[in-house]
């Protein structure tokens, strides 16, 4: 396994910190995202993501930089998944549109905190328990196969059980006071629906955490390039959701194209395990690449279909 040093953490946690700041700047005032900041916005976190790989692969190598570049890949895919759950819960509150950044940037930190956590749990795990690898690897196929038999997801918040206690520990109002997540009501202080909303999607976001981590570390278990890989595919998840949140129900096929993704990182794992051992970086990141390329086209052109016969 690669050694990264103590300050190549530090100097990784220091660009992320300067790039939400940057993006708080720019977001500052509750404006309704349009597609054309969204797509600039998305490009901008791409680009990043991508002159990382080169970082990764000039100063640790080539292996490195491809696991590097299979785990971002497989968390951005992963990701499209979210940007559906998301649309659904924004919908449920009924969130103005110009509170969504907000929503999703407070999100967006929690998700970056909760994958820390599972990434060095993860890696712990896998390192110490020999049978953990069989584990997780059933895990993701089971995960897989749910994903690909399942209808549209389950997302009632009333039903999920760290709202409920949020809203019966924490004092609620129903009703929106502009973007604060708290504010002042009848002599006391409650917490606006804006916030429920933000606990839902962390709520929820602690299962697709689970998912992809377990994912990636199939791929590798450098938590330094699974931590990295994360940060980045995730950074970009706001623009994502504007970019994508009215397009998702083009893509029929690719919710098939993850689920055969997440299996295969299952059977990775398992496989590590076994006489046959890891599978080679390349070989992962050519099926990464090919199962989403084939799924996006395939989805396109039934969409067009579709709409030729229709």
């Amino acid at each position: 396994m690669v050694a990264v040093p103590l300050w190549a953490w530090a100097a990784v946690g220091a660009v992320i910190a300067v790039m939400l700041g940057v993006d708080v700047l720019m977001h500052r005032d509750s404006h309704v995202i349009e597609l054309r900041e969204a797509l600039i916005w998305s490009g901008v976190w791409i680009v990043a993501g991508l002159l990382f790989g080169l970082v990764v692969w000039f100063g640790l190598g080539g292996d490195p930089a491809i696991a590097y570049y299979s785990g971002y890949l497989l968390e951005k895919a992963l990701s499209v998944d979210n940007v559906f759950v998301f649309a659904l819960l924004f919908g449920y509150f009924r969130v103005p549109p110009g509170y969504q950044h907000k929503v999703l940037f407070w999100g967006v930190v929690g998700a970056l905190a909760f994958r820390l956590v599972f990434i060095f749990a993860g890696a712990e795990l896998l390192d110490r328990l020999a049978w953990a690898g069989f584990v997780l690897g059933a895990f993701l196929i089971w995960t897989g196969w749910r994903l690909a038999v399942r209808g549209e997801p389950d997302v009632d918040p009333e039903r999920n059980p760290v709202v409920r206690l949020f809203r019966r520990v924490v004092p609620t109002d129903a009703r929106y006071h502009g973007d604060r997540f708290t504010a002042r009501v009848d002599g006391r202080r409650k917490a606006t629906v804006l916030l429920v909303t933000l606990v839902a999607i962390e709520a929820t976001d602690v299962v697709f955490a689970i998912d992809s981590v377990a994912a990636i570390l199939a791929i590798t278990t450098n938590t330094f390039l699974v931590w990295t890989a994360t940060a980045f595919a995730v950074l970009g998840l706001r623009s994502l959701y504007f970019c994508l949140a009215g397009l998702l129900r083009h893509f029929g096929y690719l919710r098939y194209g993850l689920a055969l993704l997440l299996a295969f990182a299952g059977l990775k794992l398992i496989l590590a395990e076994t006489p046959v051992g890891k599978l080679p970086v390349w070989l992962t990141l050519t099926v990464v690449v090919l199962t989403l390329a084939v799924s996006v086209v395939a989805s396109v052109v039934a969409a067009r279909r579709g709409r030729a016969t229709g």
